[in-house]
């Protein structure tokens, strides 16, 4: 059985959930061991970073933790003992998911969800991946995220193909 802890930052109020997501924000979950890099595989992570990203501002949003990790043995549990559906389910509302690996089954399950993963060759600073979102976004954003944008209604109006030449 898997064990999810969530620590939430909470401003004025108490909420029982993560704070919705304000108008042209980007929610991003990181997969991370130790809450300061992008340094681990989606099943084998232990914590997942979640922020909400402007093109001029981040900010943490939320820390989920799980107890029962891949050990990226590459062998299957029992039938009955997904450790990928609480992961999935845990980043519900995120937008995009950086890691350094993730396999085709839960990249599956992560896409149904509406989360668009992004595999990342080499571990690096969470700080850096957020800086290289922010360029993004201040920037011409390529077609994929325009369209994950779009989707999440983080921008005014859909993305426009047409001046791309």
């Amino acid at each position: 059985m898997t064990s999810t802890r969530r620590l939430s930052l909470v401003n004025d109020e108490f909420q029982e959930q993560r704070p919705e997501r304000q108008v042209g924000t980007l929610r991003v979950a990181i997969a991370t061991q130790d809450m300061r890099g992008l340094n681990a595989h989606f099943g084998s992570a232990k914590r997942f970073a979640i922020y909400d990203v402007t093109p001029d501002a981040w900010s943490l949003v939320e820390a989920v933790v799980f107890d029962d990790v891949s050990d990226e043995s590459g062998t299957h549990r029992a039938e009955g003992d997904d450790r990928i559906a609480p992961k999935v389910a845990a980043l519900k509302g995120c937008q995009l998911l950086f890691c350094l690996a993730i396999g085709g089954p839960s990249a599956a399950k992560v896409i149904a969800a509406k989360i668009h993963p992004i595999k990342v060759p080499e571990p690096e600073s969470i700080d850096a991946v957020l800086a290289r979102i922010q360029t993004m976004l201040r920037n011409a954003p390529p077609p994929w995220l325009r369209k994950v944008l779009a989707e999440a209604g983080a921008v005014g109006r859909k993305a426009s193909f047409e001046d791309e030449d």
